[in-house]
């Protein structure tokens, strides 16, 4: 009996070594919930991050959880993005959430669907320091209803 108690406490132990093994790639993960699922253009979501190495390779995902009877196929933010040494640059991103069938394309539980966008597949970040990703609404329509929360995660790329 005290040899099961030993084994299921190493299995235990394993399994949580494991599961955060798995999650060092990620070097930001940070949500921010939009309050009343009303998002609106004064209300920009800003992500700050430090980046220390150079050399390495990185996947930069934005995740949208919305509401199940959003009433657009696509979501159009502005990305803007600042630099350690303070240049700036902004681009509009249109973020495909439903199929032209109209089907939403993640995954969905009651009212609440959830979608990892990938925004760069491989980054590389040429300076070292604080580096700043904001995300605007940029739709037509002020306030954006249906859009819950707003997460960036940077994976750094393992070879």
């Amino acid at each position: 009996m005290l040899k099961s108690a030993a084994y299921q406490a190493l299995f235990l132990a394993s399994c949580c070594l494991f599961l955060t093994a798995c999650n060092k790639d990620i070097i930001f993960d940070k949500t921010i919930k939009i309050p009343d699922a009303s998002w609106s253009y004064d209300n920009p979501l800003p992500f700050e991050f430090e980046v220390s190495d150079t050399t390495k390779t990185y996947q930069i995902l934005l995740e949208v959880e919305h509401a199940g009877d959003f009433g657009f196929q696509n979501c159009y933010v502005q990305i803007t993005t600042k630099f350690p040494n303070g240049e700036v640059k902004k681009q509009p991103v249109s973020l495909e959430l439903a199929a032209q069938s109209g089907i939403w394309t993640g995954k969905c539980s009651g009212n609440d669907c959830n979608l990892e966008i990938p925004l760069q597949a491989k980054a590389k970040f040429k300076q070292p320091g604080k580096h700043s990703i904001i995300v605007e609404q940029f739709m037509r329509v002020n306030p954006l209803l249906g859009i819950k929360a707003i997460s960036l995660k940077i994976k750094q790329l393992v070879k």
